[in-house]
């Protein structure tokens, strides 16, 4: 049966257009049921026996939540316990309308065979659809379409199943008109949680129930605490006439009272708003998107030098926390104020599941307790919850659900338990949720786009491909590394020039455009390497075996050939899709062997050194132009074999293999990118890397100043010239550390499509156009390069998106969140297991040198483990010694000594882990000898676990 849909759309110009669409109603839609005798399905979803230990419903029956109980209590549907439940299309079109996230979780639900969730298409099924009445809210049609379709089922039901007496439909809805109206209709209804109360067998699930409003109302004091939230209109049109402003609100790790909200402007402009104080800070949470007033100027203030953290008891809703604000205003009076404002309204919120502690309540059999979040910038969330003794001393997660204005903290349910807080998986999980890494298994739809095994290469595979498996080809790369993107090879040609072929896993040929493992992978963004642990971007069949460069088996490449002199200028550069089969899979230790023992000189050696020969002329070339040279400590643990515990911590060594790698990487990346934007100037994924502003070089300047170097740092050529002449008589560690400085001023690399942005140039590289070729099994920007370069030479086809540099520019936005968070995930990691390895180790004494120094304390870098740490001066409960801050220097006078930035000092290293969600290095000074200040030196180190060795 054909129905037409009419509605009117208006156009840009402001015209009217009526459009018409064509609705099929279809007899055959199935009702899923493995009770109906009636429908001819050949599959079944719901079951016969749907029992589940309910008070109020003690016979088999199936669930249909209306749009608000799957938005507001999607925590409760995924619980394993809740099963047979109908969502129908009415209901899943409005969720993804209204919220992405709740959206994916439920087609997620939908696919798991044992929850045995249902959907239903009303919306074209002859007896279930209805039409919109006249004057009738959208809003109003839906829920009588929900309505509708229940009904149908309860009859269906009725009419089809082979026991009569046996399955019912339970609607489930927390709207009282619509539940009114679906008892006069006849149909069995509850509210969402009186039916979830009534489940005798698991009664913890109650724990897991969203607030209703009426639960929000009854939680907080008769006192108003925080100013009213303005309607979103008075919003909107106070940003169009200037009076607010619209940006992030983002919240302060050291201080509760204060936050920023970062507004962006016209271009690159942005301008930054302080917020002190319960009252301005208005209930907004870390990233939600906020409208701020700004104060009158005489009401300005400057941003707080006092740590305070919100601790403890939890603070009664009806106590305001004048004192600590009072603290605030007096440590600000003298220092330079900026632009300071208060929060009128919130935009959009941010809330996401949030993992942390509880603090349970001293009053005995209360059910309400204080949740307190790992991420510091989070407040603390008041929850109800029956199991507060078996979640004591566990990592949990809890959601909120609201904040209300008379409520001191926002209210929230408990989501899950994540485990024991301390344990190395449960801390890992942690870790990976609150850097939003997806990590969840991949699913059988991804799943279902992988080669089915066992794979070859046919005949008709090389037919536009080039045979470059006798070729010398071998892989560089750190020791245990599985998934091999690239390989490489050298070899002399006959008229006297060399022949260099970097060759690039060719994953684009087994990920196609936009089907489920392309959508997964592109989700993802990059594989994120923790310590002992490496979360895919793409299932391990592709990143371990297919698409590695592993030696001795045949694989498919993206192959960059050049032909260069022995000046390592390139004559000339192609591109091709090939098959390889590498010869070697070296580390860079045993490349760097085969390089220095003059007694190897096989295919494979003397294409390594002559490769080695034309890196050092590549980089000497680059660093010419303006390429810099910095440094950053990178840290390796040593793990026991058997509990995989770090025994041992030491900073990474670089060879010169490490090196020659990268030089030809990088060649093969900037002819890449040279490639595609000839092609395609409008659409071409590439990275850039802007250089910093002037003010970044500060803390640099003053460092180098401190020791009588001079520094220029007028463009990255001049950086790079007077960092190789930094020297200091005496301390050669010295240039070493003002490149680990150097590193911190920069600004962070980001990619971009060339249609949407002028500027292309890499500070860094001192290369005009840059992009990501050399690593598709990890970075799925590599991916798109890879197809936007085949399209390019004809090896392949292309498709819409790849040419909308909109969706392009979309894509890039989620590469650089993602890429950004896999690189805290693996700073948090590497900041965890520093924390394990110190824990057994009691108290360490070690050199060090300081690298920034502050008001109250010196950070010291520790360069034997790649350690950062503070000593604090003014600790809790010592005498403060006398301390003089010069910010123009910047040093620091404890007592009678000075500390500037580079001095080299003893400390003490101990694992402070009084506060288990919250553990840190703690450093104490050994040496200078400062009186009442330093402590002495620990005695004989405890011996370090050994390696378990096998006899």
């Amino acid at each position: 049966m054909l129905k037409s849909k009419t509605f009117v759309k208006k156009t840009r110009s402001g015209g009217v257009m009526k459009i018409v669409r064509e609705h099929y109603l279809r007899d055959d839609i199935w009702c899923g049921s493995e009770a109906c005798s009636g429908c001819k399905q050949e599959s079944t979803v719901l079951q016969t026996d749907a029992c589940m230990e309910s008070s109020l419903c003690s016979y088999p029956h199936y669930l249909v939540p209306d749009t608000n109980v799957v938005l507001h209590q999607i925590d409760v549907l995924e619980d394993p316990v809740i099963r047979n439940v109908i969502i129908l299309q009415t209901v899943l079109q409005e969720v993804r309308h209204r919220s992405a996230p709740v959206y994916k979780r439920l087609k997620d639900v939908l696919h798991e065979k044992e929850k045995h969730f249902y959907t239903f298409t009303n919306e074209h099924h002859r007896e279930t659809f209805i039409d919109r009445e006249p004057g009738e809210s959208a809003n109003d049609r839906n829920d009588r379409a929900i309505r509708v379709a229940a009904k149908w089922y309860s009859q269906h039901l009725k009419t089809f199943e082979c026991d009569k007496d046996g399955l019912k439909v339970v609607l489930l809805t927390n709207d009282q008109g619509n539940k009114q109206k679906a008892e006069e209709s006849g149909l069995l209804v509850y509210k969402c949680e009186e039916y979830i109360k009534s489940l005798i067998a698991n009664p913890e699930l109650v724990d897991r129930l969203a607030l209703s409003n009426d639960d929000k109302n009854e939680i907080g004091s008769s006192k108003v605490l925080f100013p009213e939230h303005l309607p979103l209109s008075r919003i909107q049109a106070g940003i169009k006439c200037g009076s607010f402003l619209q940006g992030t609100f983002r919240a302060s790790r050291d201080n509760y009272l204060e936050a920023t909200v970062f507004v962006q402007g016209e271009g690159d402009d942005s301008t930054e708003v302080l917020l002190q104080g319960l009252q301005n800070l208005n209930r907004a949470v870390h990233q939600d998107v906020v409208a701020v007033q700004l104060l009158p100027r005489s009401q300005w203030v400057a941003p707080s030098s006092v740590v305070l953290q919100d601790e403890g008891a939890a603070k009664d809703d009806d106590v305001e926390e004048e004192e600590e604000e009072k603290a605030l205003r007096i440590s600000a009076a003298e220092a330079a104020r900026k632009p300071t404002g208060k929060v009128v309204g919130i935009i959009k919120r941010n809330w996401r599941p949030f993992c942390g502690m509880l603090n349970v309540s001293q009053i005995k059999e209360s059910t309400r307790h204080l949740f307190t979040p790992a991420d510091r910038r989070v407040p603390r969330i008041r929850i109800e919850t029956r199991q507060a003794s078996t979640l004591a001393g566990h990592r949990i997660m809890v959601a909120i659900d609201g904040w209300p204005k008379d409520s001191r903290y926002p209210n929230g349910h408990f989501v899950r338990s994540l485990g024991s807080a301390g344990e190395k998986d449960t801390e890992q999980e942690v870790l990976l949720l609150e850097h939003d890494v997806p990590h969840q298994a991949f699913s059988q739809a991804v799943l279902s786009f992988l080669p089915k095994m066992p794979w070859a290469i046919t005949p008709e595979d090389m037919v536009r491909r080039e045979d470059l498996r006798h070729l010398s080809v071998c892989s560089v790369d750190p020791p245990g590394c599985t998934d091999i993107d690239d390989a490489l090879h050298c070899r002399e040609l006959e008229n006297g020039n060399l022949e260099v072929g970097v060759h690039i896993a060719d994953v684009s040929h087994f990920i196609r455009p936009s089907n489920a493992l392309d959508k997964e992978a592109a989700s993802r963004g990059t594989t994120v390497y923790l310590c002992g642990k490496r979360i895919d971007m793409v299932p391990e069949l592709l990143s371990s075996n297919l698409c590695s460069l592993r030696s001795n088996v045949e694989r498919f490449a993206f192959s960059c050939i050049w032909e260069m002199n022995h000046k390592a200028e390139v004559l000339k550069t192609r591109f091709t899709k090939s098959a390889i089969n590498s010869k070697a899979s070296l580390t860079y230790a045993e490349a760097q062997m085969r390089i220095d023992d003059t007694n190897m000189n096989d295919e494979i050696t003397k294409s390594l050194r002559g490769l080695n020969k034309l890196a050092k002329t590549l980089k000497r070339q680059r660093i010419d132009k303006g390429a810099l040279t910095l440094s950053s400590l990178e840290v390796r643990f040593h793990m026991d074999s058997e509990t995989h515990d770090p025994i041992d911590l030491q900073t990474k060594e670089l060879m010169e293999t490490n090196s020659m790698v990268e030089e030809f990487m990088l060649l093969a990346n900037i002819s890449v990118a040279q490639k595609i934007y000839d092609e395609f100037s409008e659409c071409a994924l590439l990275r850039k890397h802007p250089a910093p502003p002037p003010s970044n070089y500060d803390i640099l300047l003053k460092a180098a100043k401190s020791k009588d170097v001079e520094i220029h740092t007028d463009s990255a050529k001049a950086l790079a010239d007077s960092l190789d002449g930094a020297k200091v008589d005496g301390f050669p560690y010295f240039n070493t550390l003002l490149r680990i400085l150097a590193t911190r001023c920069m600004m962070q690399a980001v990619y971009f499509c060339s249609g949407m942005d002028s500027d292309f140039h890499h500070y860094g590289l001192a290369s005009p156009i840059y992009t990501h070729f050399t690593s598709p099994i990890r970075r799925y920007a590599d991916i798109i390069v890879h197809r936007l370069l085949a399209v390019a030479i004809g090896a392949d086809s292309t498709y819409p998106d790849l040419m909308d540099k909109h969706k392009q520019s979309a894509l890039c936005n989620n590469l650089n969140y993602r890429h950004k968070m896999s690189q805290y995930a693996q700073r948090a990691s590497v900041a965890f297991h520093t924390q394990l390895f110190f824990k057994s180790r009691g108290i360490l004494n070690e050199e060090g040198y300081v690298l920034f120094v502050r008001k109250n304390a010196i950070i010291v870098l520790i360069p034997k483990f790649g350690l950062e740490g503070t000593v604090f001066f003014d600790t809790k409960g010592k005498t403060v010694p006398n301390l003089v801050f010069d910010e123009e220097g910047p040093t620091l006078s404890v007592e009678q000594h000075i500390f500037c930035i580079f001095d080299k000092v003893k400390v003490t290293i101990t694992l402070d882990d009084s506060n288990v969600q919250h553990q840190k290095i703690r450093m104490s000074l050994i040496e200078p000898v400062i009186t009442g200040v330093s402590v002495p030196a620990p005695d004989a180190e405890p011996q370090a676990k050994k390696l378990k060795l096998d006899n």
